[in-house]
This record gives structure tokens, C-alpha cells and sequence, in this order.
């Protein structure tokens, strides 16, 4: 089980000689499916400009577990999300539409920044709100098997 965020289709300019995805470019599906995620929590694009709040990635591991070309349509599904005070953890799978093949995952460790400060802080409260809402309402959907960084929450 999963929360579905978005779909993508793979364009030309994204593959390599191999004629498949190129590795750069899964970061970047993963990276857009995210933003997705954090307008959610009102710590994306938006919050960055107008308050100074954002986030920064501080770990990650990729895995690449089966190939998509060029045309292919994928499907992005969170897998995973936790949060203590100033941490995100999530997962997010990449699933090949058509034959529905995990084509990848990443598990990401993100920090709370204060931009202004180029600081890590705490979230506030109506941030921490809207995740442990999310949290509430999805958490039977997640799944904590084989996380990478499952011990880096401070709770």
C-alpha cells in the first residue's frame, strides 16, 4: 500500500545511450514527486519565498531496479513518511504504469531550514500539525520494512 503523488512520462532528453533512463534523471522524477509532498506541508517552493522556511536533503539511497525508456509512463507513490522535530523521512517508489514494475525507490533524510539563517529549526506547530495529520490519515497505507535511515528520527 501507498499514497500515489504523481505520474511522469519519460522524455527523450532524459535517456542515455543505453536507451534507458539515465540515473540522474529517476532523482530528478523523485525530486519533483516530493515538491508535490512539501506544497502539502507548506514547506515547499512557496514557504521557501515568502517565510524563509524550506528543506534540504541531508542523505539518500536510490535503488534502480528495473529500466524504463523513453515513453514509458511511471507512477511516483510515497511509501513512507515520519517526521520528529526538525527531520522528514520518507520513500517514495517509482512503478512502471503499464506493466507495473518497481522501476526504483528513494529513501530520503530531509532537515527543517531556516533560510535566512541557513540554520536547522524546529517545525512549527501548524507544520507539525498538517504532518501528523497526514500521518493519521495514511499511516496504514506505509510500510517501514527495510528503511535505511528507520533509526534517525529523534522522537
Amino acid at each position: 500500500m501507498s499514497v500515489h503523488v504523481s505520474n511522469e512520462i519519460i522524455k527523450s532528453e532524459w535517456t542515455d545511450y543505453n536507451k534507458h533512463l539515465n540515473m540522474a534523471y529517476y532523482v530528478l522524477i523523485f525530486d519533483k514527486a516530493w515538491e508535490v509532498i512539501l506544497e502539502k506541508f507548506n514547506m515547499g517552493e512557496h514557504s521557501a519565498k515568502t517565510s524563509g522556511m524550506s528543506t534540504m536533503v541531508v542523505e539518500t539511497n536510490t535503488t534502480y531496479d528495473s529500466e524504463v525508456k523513453e515513453g514509458d509512463e511511471v507512477e511516483i507513490m510515497l511509501t513512507f513518511f515520519d517526521h520528529d522535530k526538525k527531520r522528514l523521512h520518507f520513500r517514495l517508489e517509482m512503478i512502471e504504469k503499464k506493466s507495473k514494475k518497481l522501476s526504483s525507490t528513494i529513501e530520503m533524510l530531509s532537515l527543517h531550514v531556516d533560510l535566512n539563517k541557513r540554520k536547522v529549526a524546529e517545525f512549527d506547530q501548524q507544520r507539525t500539525k498538517i504532518m501528523d495529520s497526514f500521518i493519521s490519515e495514511n499511516n496504514a497505507k506505509f510500510k517501514n520494512e527495510n528503511l535505511k535511515f528507520i533509526g534517525k528520527l529523534k522522537k
